[in-house]
């Protein structure tokens, strides 16, 4: 707590706020998030894109660039189609028909994920620097700040740095040092309370809250927000799903964590209430002298794993949000084969290390660091509350009714929290807002850059009859291999193509067109992830792979990944005129390549050595990128031989049709002489007569793709096999 002991002048106004600690707690993380937002996780995911990507499922509010219908088509297959759901609801109607409220919804989710990453970045501080001042106070009797601020740098250091090793082997380490906590902490409160005042169980009555609000006036209305400190973790646990399942949330916070801290603030108000004037110095004071040491140490180690959630949260949420095109591209790292959700984003780690050691620097005061993260904790809490009845109303379908009881009991608590944090605004919630600011413009700047970028693709995708115009050889000497074309469209022929194609009158014999779309959903089954088509005749060798990832799944690395598209093209090939379901497509059919088990497969793959990658002569090693020059146009569009995995026909080839046969041998020709990628090169310049708003967002949008990583499918693909074409963006 960071009340000023002048604040708490009396028992009465002590049992006033130990009512308001114990309704707070008992309203906000038991009732509000345990029994009610965790039944609202995606697939076991949560937080607030979690929402938000239901919300884009089920009442097609998505501003997702790529969002195209074949994701529908999918999410048709996996989550039952959007006739299923009511869809004649006037509500409903009213939520799609209105862009201006698909934009309201993206911008909630964009802030609530803001207060998340916030929250990362100055709660560690806070709770590892209120430990190591117990210390100071209780053990080494020395001044404030000057071994607390120091330690706490050398702990918060300590702990960033072990993230990479993931949240289980994290976990495992701290895990006991919690059930000793919340023991201890919740032993310690029992000990108080029956040695002090066993009668401060009737401060659990709300009029002694009411009482404490009484005597509340707009100079110390402020002080509210220190107790929102006691549900700091609140939105973070939501977070957390990924990372735990909500059953252990709920026993754990039911059985143990709830209890225990309500044992605790009665303890402590039990102690105070007999020794008033230790109000400021209790939390130490209220502990026997002799285990002081034991109990700081333990309340240091503590708040390590505290922090560890919280970190662990963020983490989550900025993989959620990279995934739906809402923030720069990063590394991330999944570091459990077994739990996909658990992630390590090394940037993003970084980052929130040196935030908290700035905070911690700057501020050197728990009470201002406590401001900030109350402002941070209430908006985020609030956010949840704004999407929640929608949730209910769309998806649960309990109505109206339920929806706004839900709206107005929580919304009614947290805006009174919410206005005492705004009181503290120059007290160290300033920081904050700045912060807010900062990420808000970051995120919206990339998504409205990647939105235009997209929209430009489009306008200027050149059509499958031009394409097929050139004849199967496509006006150009095919020579052997295979070419993998990555573009975002999953329509038409990218410029990029028509480009080289024009300019270099040669290409390789089979030519993939590659997509990456992002769903709004957690993770897409294997036998849904691909969808493959034919570009026009089989004699053109043309063809097209959707690949459909959630916002949880890992992007293969290129060996694995051009693996499996081999493998599901020989499927596609040889299942393709067998009678399966084949979806519409405006260029021709299309499919989902499924689960090998129920589809034969068309090739079979054999372990293999590497193989060597060619002669690279044509590289320029420096940066990778591939020079051009007029002796080179033939040898720069030779594909390189990078294989781990050999592929022949099954031993019944024969019995398939002859021409499927021919097609999947050429295809293994293909494969075996090697394989090329070509990306393009995005340059943008901003359109003449944009107004100030719109050259700022295209501006930093251009400075975060010039500095970030590059686009998510070239990170793994060697030098010698990528082959990039300019193209000049006027958005």
């Amino acid at each position: 707590m960071s009340l000023s002991p002048k604040e708490i002048i009396s028992e009465e106004e002590l049992y006033g706020l130990l009512s308001f600690i114990f309704w707070t707690l008992t309203l906000i993380p038991l009732l509000k998030y345990i029994f009610i937002v965790l039944q609202a996780d995606d697939n076991g995911e949560g937080g607030t894109f979690a929402l938000y990507s239901l919300l884009c499922r089920h009442a097609k509010v998505g501003l997702l660039p790529n969002y195209q219908i074949s994701n529908h088509e999918l999410l048709t297959d996996d989550m039952g189609s959007f006739s299923e759901m009511n869809m004649e609801s006037k509500a409903r109607k009213v939520f799609q028909s209105h862009t201006t409220f698909h934009y309201l919804l993206l911008s909630m989710a964009l802030l609530g994920s803001c207060m998340v990453i916030e929250d990362g970045a100055l709660n560690p501080a806070l709770s590892v620097f209120s430990a190591s001042s117990g210390l100071e106070q209780s053990v080494l009797n020395v001044p404030t700040g000057s071994v607390a601020v120091p330690l706490t740098c050398v702990i918060l250091i300590g702990l960033f740095v072990l993230q990479p090793y993931g949240t289980h082997k994290i976990g495992s380490m701290f895990a006991p040092i919690v059930i000793i906590w919340l023991l201890f902490i919740g032993g310690l409160g029992l000990y108080n309370i029956f040695c002090w005042n066993h009668l401060v169980f009737h401060a659990l009555c709300p009029k002694y809250m009411y009482n404490f609000m009484k005597t509340l006036d707009l100079k110390n209305w402020g002080s509210l927000s220190s107790i929102l400190l006691c549900i700091t973790g609140s939105e973070a646990m939501f977070a957390d799903l990924g990372h735990f399942s909500q059953k252990s949330i709920k026993i754990g916070f039911g059985f143990m964590v709830y209890p225990s801290l309500v044992l605790c603030y009665l303890g402590q108000t039990a102690y105070l209430s007999r020794n008033l004037e230790k109000f400021g110095t209790h939390f130490i004071s209220c502990v026997p002298r002799c285990i002081h040491g034991p109990f700081t140490v333990l309340a240091i180690l503590a708040s390590i794993v505290g922090s560890q959630a919280i970190i662990t949260g963020t983490f989550s949420v900025v993989n959620q949000c990279l995934a739906l095109g809402c923030f720069p591209r990063v590394k991330v790292i999944h570091t459990s084969k077994n739990i996909r959700g658990r992630v390590y984003i090394p940037e993003v780690n970084w980052i929130l290390m040196a935030l908290c050691l700035i905070s911690l620097v700057a501020f050197r005061d728990i009470e201002d660091l406590g401001n900030a993260i109350g402002l941070v904790v209430i908006t985020g809490m609030l956010i949840t509350t704004c999407l929640m009845p929608l949730i209910i109303t769309l998806l649960w379908k309990k109505g109206i009714f339920i929806a706004a009881c839900f709206a107005i009991s929580f919304g009614s608590i947290e805006a009174l929290y919410f206005s005492a944090c705004l009181s503290n605004f120059l007290k160290g919630a300033w920081i904050i807002v700045i912060l807010s600011l900062i990420l808000m413009f970051t995120m919206i700047s990339w998504h409205y850059g990647s939105t235009k970028k997209y929209q430009y693709d489009l306008e200027n995708k050149v059509s499958i009859k031009w394409l097929t115009s050139l004849g199967p050889s496509l006006g150009a000497v095919r020579v052997p291999g295979i070419g993998f074309i990555y573009t975002d469209l999953v329509t038409g022929i990218p410029a990029f193509f028509s480009h080289f194609i024009i300019n270099i009158p040669a290409y390789h014999q089979v030519l993939v067109f590659v997509s990456f779309v992002s769903v709004p959903v957690p993770y897409i089954p294997p036998d849904k992830r691909h969808l493959i088509g034919r570009i026009y005749r089989k004699e053109y060798r043309v063809y097209r792979c959707i690949i459909r990832y959630g916002y949880r799944d890992n992007v293969k690395d290129s060996n694995d990944f051009e693996d499996q598209l081999i493998f599901k093209l020989g499927e596609f090939i040889s299942t393709e005129d067998m009678g399966l379901e084949l979806n519409s497509h405006v260029e021709g059919r299309v499919t989902v390549v499924g689960d090998q088990k129920q589809i034969k497969a068309g090739l079979i793959p054999i372990d293999e050595a590497d193989l060597n990658l060619g002669d690279p002569s044509f590289v320029d090693r420096e940066n990778g990128d591939t020079q051009l020059r007029d002796d080179q146009l033939q040898s720069a569009i030779v594909p390189v031989k990078r294989k781990k995995v050999r592929f022949v026909l099954p031993p019944e080839s024969p019995e398939m049709p002859a021409s499927v046969v021919e097609e999947l041998q050429e295809l293994l020709d293909a494969r075996d002489s090697g394989t090329a990628y070509l990306l393009g090169h995005s340059r943008f310049v901003v359109r003449n007569g944009s107004n100030l708003l719109k050259k700022l967002l295209i501006l930093v949008y251009i400075f975060l793709e010039r500095n970030c990583r590059g686009p998510l499918v070239a990170l793994d693909i060697p030098h010698v096999a990528l082959l990039k074409v300019g193209t000049l963006y006027t958005i």
